[in-house]
C-alpha cells in the first residue's frame, strides 16, 4: 500500500511539473514580440547595403514583398518594413 502512494506521488509531481513547463514554453511563444526593422535588417541585410532586395528576404516579408516595396524599386528600406501591413497571426488562440 505504502509503495502504491509512492509510486502515485512520484507520477503525480512528474505530471504536474511537464504541465507546468509545456504551459510556460506555450505562453512564451505566444507572447513572443516580432522582430525590430533593426533586428530584421542586421538579420537579413547580407550584403549590409541599408536595402533588402527580394533575395534577400524571407518568410512574410518574402511573401508581401511586391505589397511592401511601394516605390517600386526592387528593394526594401527601412521605412517601408515600418510602413507595411502587418502579417497574419496564423497561431491557434486559446
Amino acid at each position: 500500500m505504502k509503495t502504491k502512494s509512492i509510486l502515485f506521488g512520484i507520477i503525480a509531481s512528474g505530471l504536474i511539473t511537464f504541465t507546468s513547463y509545456a504551459q510556460e514554453s506555450g505562453n512564451r511563444e505566444r507572447n513572443q514580440e516580432p522582430p525590430s526593422v533593426d533586428e530584421i535588417f542586421k538579420e537579413m541585410d547580407a550584403n549590409e547595403d541599408g536595402k533588402l532586395s527580394k533575395k534577400e528576404v524571407k518568410g512574410p516579408l518574402k511573401d508581401m514583398f511586391s505589397k511592401i516595396d511601394s516605390d517600386e524599386d526592387g528593394y526594401l528600406s527601412k521605412e517601408e518594413i515600418k510602413n507595411a501591413p502587418k502579417p497574419e497571426d496564423k497561431r491557434p488562440k486559446y
